[in-house]
């Protein structure tokens, strides 16, 4: 799924930089040319719902969204895998949900010919970013529920262990880095 992966973060690489440029010249034209660019906080509005979903993905991902773990590290492994089963699974039929909501959305949005109030461009154009970001997410969620069932119990991790894993996994990859570079 590396192709996910890159569509993931080209995707948030190009949100973020076009709303940083957009915020930069919106301050710049009202503080220095007196004048204000009234689409800028339109688009700037819109690219951050797509980042949004697109991060929701990446960490879901990553298995980096909050969490309360204080029940799941205090289970047997049998019964955490089963929570984290029955949680990414929630999380699964949600993403859905708001792909399947989004889709009604911005078929209403089109139907009724919706345009947006600064610069008057479709409505459904912006709106079609919550079915494409819900897809990404339903996929992730998706992928760490099926993961969690292929899982043998006994294999199944706290929170706590795979910070640390995660913690060894870094300061080996720096040493690593650090021995190249002495050589």
């Amino acid at each position: 799924m590396k192709i996910l992966d890159r569509i993931e973060e080209g995707i948030c690489i190009i949100c973020l930089i076009s709303m940083t440029a957009l915020v930069f010249a919106n301050v710049f034209s009202r503080y220095v040319l007196h004048l204000s660019l009234s689409f800028s906080e339109e688009i700037t509005t819109n690219l951050f719902v797509l980042l949004s979903m697109m991060g929701t993905a990446i960490a879901a991902k990553r298995r980096a969204h909050l969490g309360l773990s204080i029940l799941t590290d205090a289970v047997s492994p049998k019964i955490r895998r089963g929570m984290l089963i029955f949680g990414y699974g929630l999380a699964t039929i949600f993403s859905f949900a708001v792909f399947f909501y989004g889709i009604q959305m911005v078929r209403s949005e089109y139907i009724l010919g919706q345009v947006t109030p600064s610069m008057q461009w479709p409505e459904w154009i912006y709106g079609t970013f919550v079915p494409f970001g819900a897809v990404f997410m339903t996929i992730r969620f998706a992928q760490i529920t099926l993961e969690e069932i292929r899982t043998p119990p006994e294999l199944v991790k706290t929170d706590a262990e795979l910070i640390m894993e995660e913690a060894a996994e870094e300061e080996a990859e720096m040493l690593k880095k650090m021995e190249e570079k002495t050589k």
